[in-house]
């Protein structure tokens, strides 16, 4: 392997590295990104009272595959909370400067913000949500009646992204995980985004849904529909969730 992905895995090896922001005594970024004042917030059902399928772990792993064929079904509200909690959801904070969720993240950094196109959701406008892991809530960040077909626009038009009834689209804040692996953190960006996918692909089996992960999307044109930077902030990975037959 040679070029920019080789210099890039050369660069961020252990010894090679200048102190991170934790060793030279820096405070942590916030946990979060607070939602703007204003804007629409929307509780989600309580996990301890949702009620879903018991799918044996077993099976779930077998059976596991990437869906791209959904039906016009909606996702309920509570399909949601569930997808979500299941795949950021916060089970302990620790004095304001980690958390303990559903998936591993090196360091207990969880650097991701989880991003909603919303398409087909019982209760929901067409628009773009972000979830709140603390509060266990979605906040609205603009409704969009063409927000599926502009996010599957920006993934080489592929009809099941527009299709599907959301889109989670897994958003790094870099500072985040930077703040205790400096540049090494980049590597476990990707990491991280693997082991929250799988837990999609897993806990969707439980209420009769599909999922198809995605890593082919344009990122500038992604990152600028979703108010992103690109550098701070920018996507690392999405995927399709729709009912399936």
């Amino acid at each position: 392997m040679t070029g920019e992905g080789r210099n890039f895995m050369d660069a961020t090896k252990f010894g090679e590295l200048d102190p991170s922001p934790q060793m030279l005594g820096r405070s942590p970024p916030p946990l979060e990104i607070a939602p703007d004042a204003g804007k629409s917030q929307i509780s989600l059902p309580d996990i301890g009272g949702l009620e879903m399928d018991s799918v044996d772990l077993k099976r779930a792993i077998e059976t596991r595959r990437s869906v791209r064929n959904f039906t016009d079904s909606p996702l309920s509200l509570q399909d949601l909370a569930w997808l979500l909690w299941a795949t950021q959801g916060v089970k302990k904070t620790v004095d304001d400067v980690a958390t303990f969720r559903t998936v591993p993240s090196a360091g207990a950094r969880h650097a991701f913000e989880t991003y909603l196109s919303i398409g087909n959701v019982e209760g929901l406008e067409e628009g773009l949500y972000r979830y709140l892991a603390l509060e266990h809530s979605i906040v609205e960040e603009q409704q969009d009646e063409n927000i599926m077909a502009r996010v599957a626009r920006a993934c080489l038009d592929q009809p099941f992204v527009r299709n599907c009834g959301a889109v989670f689209m897994w958003v790094a804040v870099s500072e985040r995980m930077a703040w205790r692996y400096g540049e090494r953190g980049y590597r476990y960006l990707h990491l991280d985004a693997g082991h929250v996918c799988q837990n999609l692909y897993l806990a969707s089996q439980t209420v009769n849904c599909g999922v198809c992960a995605v890593a082919a999307f344009k990122d500038d044109e992604l990152n600028s529909l979703l108010g992103l930077d690109g550098d701070k902030h920018f996507v690392v990975y999405l995927a399709a969730v729709g009912k399936r037959d």
